[in-house]
């Protein structure tokens, strides 16, 4: 596996959501609610209808989820942008709530992990993006810009599950700050 690296401009960012939006809602939902909530590749395409709407159809404040990776039980909310590119991409497509959210066009199973990298990377290599970029730039990506708006790394480094906090600014790409 190769080193990968977060999308840090913010316009590259809006570039992508474009792209995608115009060519597979599918895709647009998955990058939005991949760079909004920090999860990993695993755990997204492992996303249940179930998971994010309710039994009224609506969609969620929060998803809980059992880690793929650790199998710890993981809950967190689902913030406007991921709310509402999950509401247009359920209003395309008929489903059954026990549908993987991110479907496969290839029948009812899931998105593969593969298809996932190969739909990231070309939106990437679309807008410009010459760094090496893969599915973990998702969870990167998050990671990077919720740090630089404010967030305290202490709770970065416990939700990516990191042991100190210089692992996780190299996760993010970047470089411990020394006083």
């Amino acid at each position: 596996m190769e080193y990968v690296q977060p999308i840090r401009d913010r316009k590259q960012i809006d570039a992508i959501k474009k792209i995608l939006k115009a060519t597979n809602i599918r895709d647009y939902c998955l990058f939005n609610v991949g760079i909004n909530s920090g999860l990993r590749i695993s755990d997204l395409l492992q996303l249940r209808i179930f998971d994010v709407i309710d039994e009224k159809r609506n969609i969620k404040d929060r998803i809980s989820l059992r880690e793929v990776k650790t199998g710890k039980t993981k809950d967190f909310p689902i913030g406007d942008t991921s709310k509402k590119a999950i509401r247009e991409y359920l209003m395309t497509r008929n489903y059954e709530e026990n549908e993987p959210l991110f479907r496969s066009r290839k029948g009812k199973e899931a998105l593969k992990r593969q298809q996932a990298y190969r739909i990231i990377n070309e939106a990437a290599r679309a807008v410009g993006i010459k760094e090496r970029i893969g599915t973990h730039t998702l969870r990167k990506t998050f990671g990077y810009h919720a740090y630089q708006s404010g967030v305290d790394l202490s709770i970065l480094q416990k939700l990516f599950n990191h042991s100190a906090p210089s692992v996780t600014l190299a996760y993010i790409g970047l470089r411990p700050r020394y006083m």
